[in-house]
């Protein structure tokens, strides 16, 4: 184990849950759900987003209450009041939204709540050198003195997963892990799983990586709209099974077929030369009318700081053209007026307002359609309405808060809001990040049916897979630099990884 972090591996946390039901006001969300889990064991808990499997971790760690049932910890009965409740029994959450405070540094959030002190004073140093030997056993290079919003989103990943060693957890709760990180980072990530395995740390491992699920864990436990579906060892399930048990349905088919692409006329968007200071150097590119672009690349390949230079978002110069015009974009509203909006990979930091309703989010960007002169809500929820039906927007009500649905149907909602604009171009930001095996199929055929409406759709996606299956084009940057830009067909992971890591021929 690597020195600074140490766990008990003759204590291990035993769990169970009997019955367990919760409810918010008079929606029930967990209908009892009845599992153990086992010390020293990597569990997966599978189902499609609004299954309750973070409702019920989030009980577990002391975030919620419980409503019905009982969960018992190494055999005795708990009711935790908060997190700190649950942590010191060693049961620790690492969040999928990050839950740090940017203003401070990376010590300081690592021991929030939890401050060493030396008599009356904060031990500085101490947190210091346990700050660092976290860090290094998630394989961040950072200095703890670092404030957490100069780093980027796959460091503030590792900056959550260090939080959770340094509290020594032996029942550890990893929702989304991988979601922001590399190739590279996340196998040492699977060696700290293993690592902790070793020592008896119970872990529960959410994703709806299922690649990820086989390799990592022992056993799989799947729910479904609230209930307790299926317990079964991990060797004993295939992928495909598992995505079925998920949906409740036979799921085939994940991506749609490719429609041809039409290459007479002028492309809907032309980029030359196009540089953004510190990560891009003269990128160009083309997207035609119907046509799925997607770009791969690694965390800090220059991908998404490419396209908010091309919208304004940070300083950039080039040329850029839509639909033959060349045009100089000031702003992502100026750029959606010119035809072009960009769905951002941070779903709940900017691309959302989780704390308003479905009906302010969804016309955020298109307010001069429903204000003339004056704001016409009732407009608006005509517009809510049929998006919510086009979209496929699972929603109880259209008077709830965006933050009320899950993370799919967010994802939806933040998609349908940057469509509201009525687009030619439209960029698509890590669109299925967190998002369940059933809501990305849904993404997928409704980004093929924009194709097929003749918009130009540009995907930035750290899945290699999903670009195959979904793009008709992927270009590839690594180090600020379009290094190639290859035909989907008969395109594999190897090749593209190839590119990225600059292993292969660059032949752009």
């Amino acid at each position: 184990m690597t020195a600074g972090i140490a766990h008990d591996s003759t204590r291990g946390v035993a769990v169970e849950f009997d019955q367990v039901t919760k409810s918010f006001g008079p929606v029930e969300v967990l209908h009892g759900v009845s599992f153990t889990l086992t010390p020293g064991r990597v569990v997966g808990l599978l189902g499609e987003n609004g299954a309750g499997k973070s409702t019920l971790m989030k009980i577990l760690a002391g975030y919620e209450g419980l409503t019905g049932g009982e969960l018992r910890v190494n055999g005795q009965p708990q009711q935790f009041r908060n997190s700190r409740d649950a942590e010191a029994l060693g049961i620790v959450l690492i969040h999928q939204e990050f839950n740090l405070a940017e203003d401070l540094s990376v010590a300081d959030n690592i021991f929030l709540g939890h401050e060493k002190r030396k008599g009356l004073f904060l031990d500085d140093r101490a947190m210091h050198a346990e700050a660092t030997a976290a860090l290094a056993q998630v394989g961040l290079q950072v200095d703890p003195a670092t404030k957490v919003r100069r780093l980027i989103v796959a460091e503030k990943q590792l900056v959550e997963i260090a939080k959770a060693m340094a509290r020594r957890a032996r029942l550890l709760i990893m929702d989304e892990p991988t979601a922001t990180l590399t190739p590279g980072e996340t196998e040492r990530l699977f060696k700290l799983i293993a690592q902790l395995r070793a020592d008896g740390v119970t872990v529960v491992y959410i994703s709806h990586k299922l690649d990820e699920v086989e390799r990592v864990t022992d056993e799989v436990v799947v729910m479904r709209d609230g209930r307790f579906v299926t317990r079964t060892a991990t060797a004993d399930v295939t992928r495909h099974q598992m995505a079925n048990l998920m949906v409740g349905r036979e799921l085939s088919d994940l991506y749609p077929p490719r429609d041809q692409v039409n290459t007479d006329g002028e492309p809907a968007l032309r980029v030359q030369g196009f540089s953004v200071p510190g990560w891009a150097q003269q990128a160009s590119f083309e997207v035609r009318p119907g046509e799925i672009l997607g770009f791969a690349g690694l965390v800090g390949a220059g991908r998404t700081e490419l396209f908010e230079g091309l919208l304004g978002l940070r300083p950039g110069s080039g040329q850029v053209e839509l639909a033959g015009h060349a045009v100089h974009l000031r702003s992502p509203r100026d750029a959606a007026r010119h035809g072009l909006t960009y769905l951002s990979e941070d779903r709940k930091g900017k691309g959302l307002h989780v704390a308003f309703g479905l009906r302010e989010n969804l016309t955020l960007m298109a307010l001069d359609q429903y204000a003339r002169p004056w704001l016409r809500p009732d407009a608006e929820r005509v517009a809510l309405d049929t998006a919510v039906k086009d979209y496929g927007i699972r929603t109880g009500s259209l008077d709830v808060r965006a933050s009320s649905l899950s993370g799919g149907n967010q994802q939806k909602l933040a998609l349908a809001k940057v469509l509201q604009p009525r687009p030619k171009v439209v960029v698509l930001d890590e669109p299925t990040r967190g998002v369940d095996v059933g809501a990305k199929r849904d993404i997928y055929f409704l980004v093929q049916r924009l194709a097929r409406e003749g918009l130009a759709v540009i995907v930035i996606s750290s899945e290699l897979m999903e670009l195959i299956g979904l793009a008709h084009r992927v270009a590839v940057m690594r180090a600020g630099r379009i290094v190639a830009t290859l035909p989907a067909d008969g395109l594999t992971e190897e090749q593209l990884i190839a590119h990225a890591t600059g292993t292969a021929h660059a032949d752009a």
